[in-house]
């Protein structure tokens, strides 16, 4: 009993250490930013001795807050909706078609989950500047679709095979058509790993830079994160005014996130065990 009560009191100890040693930079950023230049440079680690946000509104105002969070908003749906639709399709095609074929092509998507993106950033950029999607957020949201559907393909497919194919022989039965018997019967089904992939691709999306800025060109059409980019400057970096700037492009990740969080790691088990 007693050397259980010590193992939890480590484990406590343990986590509490490492949960102060994660929190530590955001504790940074945060103070910091509402410091000016010269005060963050005397002392990096105290508590500001007077709250201002003028550094958050000059952020807001020199990162385009409201156009830039617009196209994220945008390429992330869009993505996101592309890659629900498209993987959820072929993972319950796949989970449900026996055969090597079937077989063949579930490896192959599997197999490009191995393949790194800096191996494929030039010919993928080449490719959109030869189909005139560079420079469009839209176009982004294609290539996002394309890069996201294999993760999303490998979670649907093991999640399908739970699902009785009892219910599906009874839609049939009922005049359902193979579409029919998807949207109204499987896919209300797959929320959990839905909610998990949308998740997932949303914290990938959101905060991904080289991508947009591979094939973003014009600043209007800039995501949050590549706007936020343009405050490092060559001779001159306002780190305070830079700390403010990434606090207000993390807040909707942190809020999406510390709401969905419970979704993650359950429809990643779901997912992969039962496959």
């Amino acid at each position: 009993m007693r050397q259980n009560k010590a193992a939890s009191l480590l484990t406590a100890g343990i986590l509490t250490v490492l949960a102060a040693v994660s929190f530590f930079p955001i504790y940074l950023a945060l103070i910091n930013s509402f410091k000016s230049q010269g005060d963050m440079f005397r002392s990096f680690v105290s508590l500001p001795t007077s709250i201002s946000f003028g550094n958050y509104a000059e952020a807001f105002d020199k990162i385009n807050l409201l156009g830039s969070t617009v196209n994220s908003v945008i390429i992330s749906a869009l993505g996101i909706g592309g890659i629900v639709l498209s993987a959820s399709l072929a993972g319950y095609k796949l989970s449900r078609t026996t055969g090597k074929l079937s077989q063949v092509i579930f490896f192959l998507f599997i197999a490009s989950m191995l393949v790194p993106f800096h191996s494929i950033m030039i010919p993928l950029t080449r490719m959109a500047k030869s189909l005139s999607v560079q420079g469009s957020t839209y176009g982004l949201a294609i290539i996002y679709i394309g890069l996201g559907v294999n993760m999303a393909i490998f979670l649907y497919h093991g999640f399908v095979k739970s699902i009785p194919r009892e219910l599906e022989e009874a839609a049939y039965m009922d005049g359902c058509n193979e579409y029919q018997t998807f949207f109204r019967i499987i896919f209300p089904l797959l929320v959990p790993i839905t909610v998990t992939i949308a998740i997932l691709d949303f914290l990938w999306i959101w905060n991904d830079f080289l991508l947009p800025l591979l094939m973003l060109t014009d600043s209007e059409s800039f995501t949050l994160i590549l706007s936020t980019n343009t405050l490092f400057g060559e001779y001159n970096k306002d780190w305070s005014l830079i700390l403010a700037a990434l606090v207000l492009t993390a807040i909707p990740v942190i809020l999406i996130y510390s709401f969905f969080q419970r979704f993650i790691m359950h429809g990643i088990a779901e997912g992969a065990v039962k496959g």
